[in-house]
């Protein structure tokens, strides 16, 4: 922000805006602003400055290059006269250009951390008087910051803070020498300073300071040049906004263990939120790259040191550069057979158990959308080898892929799953994919419904909308419908009731159950009984404009379409996911052409190159698919709807009609062959089988 500016109609200065308008933030950010925003500092924000044992400060030199710098006085150093001022009885560190800057009149930005509580706020002043024990600054504006990538530390001073050091100590480089670059690219947080002075006005030269975290690794080097990634935050953009107007930034990393500070002031170049640079850094919505001019290393220049105590949530959530790195080189392989550990197995109902998969070679595990599945690949005893696909119910940000499986009677896999797999076990698997998955950040309300072990999007869903929640300060609202025969095998109770809890309600768990057990009682144990009904649904819903998911045995999924289409539901907001080769009867909405299958063949012969089988095959018969098996033929497969992708197989001549719309990507010499046949003129296909 432009400290020096007399605020008309706007908090913000163009390059703020800009940012604004890029991320689709800028209504909202105004309103927020004149909220927020303040030429004061509330009574909490005086009393925090007052208690916090050092506090950072961006200043300007006289050639325009921005610092960051660290300002510290111990307990009680800073003292609050009014809400329109801040005295600091602290000097800046030997060497530290912030001494030459502070001069009366000048604008600087401050920020302040409790390292203990990840507590921070922001500042804008102009110095108002230098003394040799300090300096007093008038407030021009304040403002809160989130604390999601804040490491916590303890601190403990080793020296008084005003204690001299030997000058000696101090180099002055403009190139990134090796031991800088090792201690940048192992830093888990820096502060940035920078300016919206455009040179163009003298007396608008706002500075500003604000903290970057992450973990470990979180910033790369490339020889002279740092690349940082930047994370969700409140959305103001002010450093990224003063990058545009003025494409100077000064960096501070400060060494905890030993005292050292390295000051780096140069030029920052502001990426797109789909550069390549950052493209494959989870976590990342922007990115900036400086490029050094010159610096200083101090060394053992503060006067305490801290103690690491506590990763933050967040900074978790996303990636460090190893991890970014080694993801990029995996997404050319995510169709890939991977090995996945098994590291944790829980009973979610008296039916469905969930296991949990880690990488088992130390490779981070790839990214994901919640609502996607997970292939995997087991070999039963006594059995064939078999491929099947189960929905992820983790969220994107959790550690591991969960999956949770019910057992079937008789079916080979999920009690192969549930009798023979244990922690530490290795399965094949490839990366999750799919089409059926929610938007955490949509505008419009989504409505979930889920029959029995449909729950398991629905779960991480509902997850993956609390955990952006967090870290963006919006949560999507949801309203989760669960129908399940008893309460017994009904899964993940707590865990929608948590999120009920934790998001303030704005996220809605109705609990259906089919037979309720004896001393069971409605509205405390559930919900309703029976089936999902329209006047249940009419009872919970205004039947506004919603995104509705659909998950669950065909009959469940096909009586819940018909009931929201039949309340006035659009056709193209309904999205579902189906168990077996049953697929969604749909109503188009008016004006929009429904799916018509193709034309088929009225005869052809099927050959399977591999085996050597062939088939007359003759219209109306079998999917291509269930005329392998007939011959003993057993390709992988799963969904037997187009969806999942598991029955992909090369087509080596002629071609094919589809029954069901598919969604999954394939190639044009690609075929799904659990919906298709010979397409009609064609007289001989032939696959890869």
């Amino acid at each position: 922000m432009n400290a020096q500016s007399t605020i008309t109609t706007s908090q913000f200065h163009s390059g703020e805006r800009e940012m604004q308008e890029r991320a689709g933030k800028r209504e909202a950010m105004e309103a927020i602003g004149k909220i927020a925003i303040r030429h004061f500092m509330p009574d909490q924000h005086r009393q925090f400055y007052e208690k916090i044992p050092f506090i950072l400060v961006g200043s300007l030199d006289r050639d325009g290059w921005p610092w960051a710098s660290m300002l510290v006085g111990g307990p009680n150093f800073i003292t609050s006269p009014n809400n329109k001022r801040l005295d600091l009885d602290a000097t800046p560190l030997a060497d530290d250009p912030l001494a030459a800057n502070l001069k009366q009149g000048a604008s600087v930005g401050l920020v302040g951390i409790e390292l203990s509580t990840r507590r921070r706020n922001r500042m804008n002043a102009t110095v108002r008087a230098v003394n040799d024990g300090g300096v007093s600054l008038d407030v021009v504006q304040s403002f809160g910051n989130c604390p999601q990538y804040i490491q916590t530390q303890d601190i403990n001073f080793v020296r008084s803070p005003n204690a001299q050091i030997d000058r000696t100590t101090t180099q002055r480089f403009t190139q990134l020498d090796a031991a800088a670059q090792t201690f940048i690219a192992q830093a888990n947080s820096l502060y940035v300073a920078s300016s919206s002075d455009t040179g163009e006005n003298p007396t608008a030269r706002g500075a500003d300071v604000s903290h970057r975290g992450g973990q470990a690794g979180f910033v790369k080097v490339e020889g002279n040049a740092i690349i940082v990634p930047d994370f969700s935050g409140n959305n103001f953009f002010n450093t990224l906004g003063n990058f545009l107007v003025n494409p100077k930034a000064g960096l501070l990393f400060p060494d905890y263990t030993t005292g050292d500070v390295l000051m780096l002031t140069g030029t920052a170049e502001v990426f797109e939120a789909d550069a390549r640079e950052i493209a494959c850094f989870k976590g990342a919505e922007h990115g900036w790259r400086f490029t050094l001019d010159h610096g200083i290393r101090i060394r053992d220049a503060l006067p305490f040191r801290a103690e690491f105590t506590e990763w933050s949530p967040n900074s978790l959530m996303a990636d460090n550069w190893n991890q970014a790195e080694a993801r990029q080189k995996m997404e050319t392989e995510r169709a890939a057979w991977r090995s996945l550990k098994v590291t944790a197995i829980k009973d979610e109902s008296s039916v469905i158990r969930s296991f949990t998969f880690g990488s088992e070679d130390g490779q981070p595990l790839l990214p994901f959308e919640a609502g996607q599945f997970l292939t995997i690949h087991v070999t039963p005893e006594n059995a064939k080898p078999q491929t099947r696909t189960y929905t992820v119910s983790s969220a994107p940000a959790d550690q591991g892929y969960r999956i949770s499986v019910k057992r079937e009677p008789g079916g080979a896999v999920s009690n192969h799953l549930h009798d023979t797999l244990r922690i530490g076990d290795v399965i094949e698997a490839k990366a999750p994919k799919g089409a059926f998955y929610i938007d955490a950040l949509g505008k419009r309300p989504a409505v979930l419904f889920a029959g029995g072990v449909g729950v398991t999007p629905m779960i991480s869903m509902t997850r993956h909308v609390l955990n952006e929640s967090v870290r963006k300060r919006y949560t999507r609202p949801l309203t989760v419908f669960h129908a399940a025969q008893t309460t017994d095998q009904r899964a993940f109770l707590e865990e929608f009731r948590a999120a009920e809890i934790q998001s303030d309600g704005k996220i809605k768990y109705v609990s259906i159950i089919g037979h309720p057990g004896g001393g069971e009682v409605q509205g405390t144990d559930y919900d309703a009984t029976g089936y999902i009904t329209p006047d249940l649904i009419r009872a919970e819903l205004s039947f506004d404009d919603y995104d509705f998911f659909l998950c669950g045995p065909p009959p469940f999924m096909q009586a819940v379409y018909d009931a929201i289409r039949d309340l006035g539901a659009r056709d193209a907001r309904i999205f579902a996911e189906a168990f077996g080769p049953a697929a969604l009867k749909r109503r188009a909405d008016a004006g929009v052409t429904a799916f018509e299958p193709e034309p088929e063949a009225d005869t052809a012969v099927v050959k399977f190159a591999q085996s050597g089988h062939e088939q007359h095959w003759e219209k109306g018969e079998a999917t291509l698919l269930e005329t392998a098996e007939a011959h003993g033929v057993t390709p992988p497969f799963s969904c037997r709807s187009g969806f999942c992708g598991s029955c992909i197989t090369k087509k080596l001549s002629g071609n094919v009609a589809y029954r069901t719309p598919v969604t999954a990507e394939h190639g044009e010499d690609e075929v799904l062959i659990c919906c298709a046949v010979p397409a009609k003129d064609t007289e001989e296909l032939i696959l890869d089988l």
